[in-house]
C-alpha cells in the first residue's frame, strides 16, 4: 500500500539523492508532497513563509524520509522538519497523527563509514555503530527507543535494525533497492507508536 511522503534533506548536498529516491518510488511518486527539482525557489521568502509551505507539504503525509547526510545539522530545516512530522496538528475537523520516519543514510566517499562502522560479535551477529554527533538530538533520542526491548539475540542485546528504533537508519543502496519495504516499516510503526518511547522536540 502507497503512503503520502515527505523528503526532508540538505537541498547543497542531497538533491541528487533526492531525485534517486522520488525515481525508485515508481508509480507511487504520485503520493510524494515534497519539493522536486520544478518547486519554486524559496530561498529569498521569509521564514514564515518558508514555515507555512513546509507545514503544508508535510500536513497529511504519513512518512517522512530523511535523507541523512554528512553536513546535514549545518541545515536549519530538518530537525524543524522532523519535530512538525512528529506532532499531531489538526486542521479544521481533521488532525494529523505523528509520521513514521526513516533516515536514508547518503554513500559519501564511496561508502558510509562518515557515520557506520559494521562489527561482528563473538556469536556472529552484526552490530552497526552510529557517531551520533552527527545526527540531531531529535534522530538520536528516537533511536534504540522500542519499549518494550524486543532483542534480535538475547545472548548480545542486539534489537532489529528496523523494529529496534523509530527512526530506523538505512543505507541509500539498500533504500534505493526497495522503497516501499522501508516506507511501509516507517508506517507501520506509526501506527504502533505507543511501542516506543517517542522524542517530539528538537
Amino acid at each position: 500500500m502507497a503512503h503520502k511522503t515527505f523528503i526532508s534533506y540538505k537541498y547543497s548536498e542531497s538533491q541528487n539523492l533526492r531525485d534517486e529516491i522520488i525515481k525508485a518510488l515508481g508509480e507511487d511518486a504520485q503520493f510524494y508532497k515534497g519539493e522536486t527539482s520544478d518547486s519554486p525557489d524559496l530561498t529569498d521568502t521569509t521564514t514564515e513563509n518558508i514555515k507555512k509551505n513546509l507545514k503544508d507539504m508535510i500536513w497529511g503525509t504519513s512518512v517522512t524520509i530523511v535523507i541523512v547526510s554528512p553536513n546535514m545539522t549545518k541545515s536549519k530545516w530538518i530537525d524543524w522538519e522532523i519535530e512538525y512530522s512528529l506532532k499531531e496538528i489538526r486542521r479544521g475537523d481533521n488532525t494529523s497523527r505523528s509520521n513514521g520516519i526513516v533516515g536514508v543514510v547518503m554513500k559519501y566517499n564511496g561508502g558510509y563509514n562518515w557515520l557506520r562502522t559494521e562489527t561482528i560479535k563473538p556469536d556472529g551477529h552484526k552490530s552497526i555503530s552510529t557517531d551520533d554527533s552527527k545526527l540531531y538530538p531529535i534522530i538520536v533520542n528516537n533511536r534504540y527507543n522500542q519499549n518494550p526491548k524486543k532483542y534480535f539475540c538475547e545472548q548480545c542485546k542486539t534489537v532489529d535494525v528496523l523494529t529496534g528504533s523509530y527512526i530506523a537508519l538505512v543505507n541509500e543502496e539498500d533504500f534505493l533497492s526497495d522503497p516501499q519495504k522501508y516506507i511501509d516499516n516507517a508506517y507501520d510503526k506509526c501506527i504502533n507508536i505507543s511501542g516506543y518511547d517517542i522524542t517530539k522536540t528538537k
